[in-house]
């Protein structure tokens, strides 16, 4: 780990020991050394310059959930110290909605939900990165259906005109990691299995996928098997059909004690013009950010989890629809 703090053994250990070191100890602050002053963190709500905006997101989140845990399921990570490294950090967070903030009054809900984060650290800091929280899962525990949060929050945030825009990709801007992962077999398979799905090839899902896969969707959702599969990517892709399906980083791993698996970020861009998940067509441009990782046996792929945020699509269709 040159470059490193020498108390972190290796990446997946500064991942997790960070993360619990910013949210769970709070020592926030720390947020001034681990996150470079330009960090560029993008999410399918929108894009954040600067560590000072993280910082002022993070108390916000705590004042919310003051109770909110990140257990690191996996670290999934590509690259060297010194050319610097990606990591896909999987999480499962749980909070209980005890303050008033971005999801309405104090509540008292316990949450649970899965976040998929993509970050290039070199040096020991972290300067670039791509979240993906399931905000689906959150609003549905919440009482909500994420379409009604998204028609809301454009309320509360001030109307059309006013409020936050989704991320799309007119609004990136270029940060310092420029990788595409690494070209380890798993990853590979992985986004070739995407890729065949994207393109109509649903029976990829009988022919590479375990038939006792077990399966975790957005908003919370879990499946097992061929059908649970297909009919989550049947209706993501029925919704945007003529969408272009782009794969932006792609990691495989062959770790001791761990099955091999993957990390893959992807997009779907272009137009809402068919009936599937996301109801009636609209004709509104939508732009779908996207997480997949998967874990591989004898007998194909055995545990997928895959999330994108569905109240910024509702959102971006409501922009549209009025």
């Amino acid at each position: 780990m040159k470059g490193f703090d020498s108390r972190w053994k290796d990446f997946p250990d500064y991942i997790l020991g960070i993360t619990r070191e910013i949210w769970e100890d709070r020592k926030i602050a720390t947020l001034h050394h681990y996150y470079s002053d330009d960090i560029i963190v993008r999410s399918p709500g929108s894009i954040v310059t600067g560590n000072k905006g993280v910082i002022g997101a993070t108390m916000a989140t705590l004042a919310e959930f003051p109770d909110r845990q990140l257990l690191g399921e996996d670290v999934i990570w590509s690259g060297t110290p010194e050319e610097g490294m990606l990591s896909s950090h999987r999480i499962i967070s749980t909070a209980t909605h005890t303050g008033d903030g971005v999801y309405g009054a104090a509540s008292g809900t316990k949450l649970r939900y899965r976040i998929i984060a993509d970050c290039h650290a070199i040096n020991n800091q972290i300067n670039d990165e791509w979240l993906i929280r399931d905000q689906g899962a959150i609003v549905r525990q919440m009482g909500w259906g994420p379409h009604a949060y998204a028609r809301d929050l454009i309320e509360r945030e001030g109307g059309a005109e006013a409020c936050v825009k989704p991320f799309t990709p007119s609004d990136d801007k270029s940060g310092p990691y420029t990788g595409k992962g690494n070209d380890n077999e798993w990853g590979a398979r992985h986004t070739d299995i995407l890729t065949r799905m994207m393109g109509a090839d649903m029976a990829v899902i009988e022919s590479e996928y375990d038939r006792a896969c077990q399966l975790a969707y957005p908003g919370g959702q879990s499946g097992v098997s061929f059908d649970d599969a297909d009919r989550f990517w049947m209706g993501l892709r029925a919704s945007f059909p003529s969408a272009k399906f782009t794969v932006h980083h792609q990691i495989g791993r062959d770790d001791p004690m761990m099955a091999p698996r993957s990390a893959v970020r992807w997009s779907l861009h272009g137009t809402h013009d068919g009936w599937g998940a996301f109801g009636k067509p609209t004709g509104a441009e939508v732009y779908v950010m996207g997480a997949s990782h998967a874990e591989f046996g004898p007998w194909g792929l055995r545990r997928e989890y895959t999330l994108f945020d569905e109240t910024a699509i509702w959102k971006q269709i409501a922009l549209k629809t009025g």
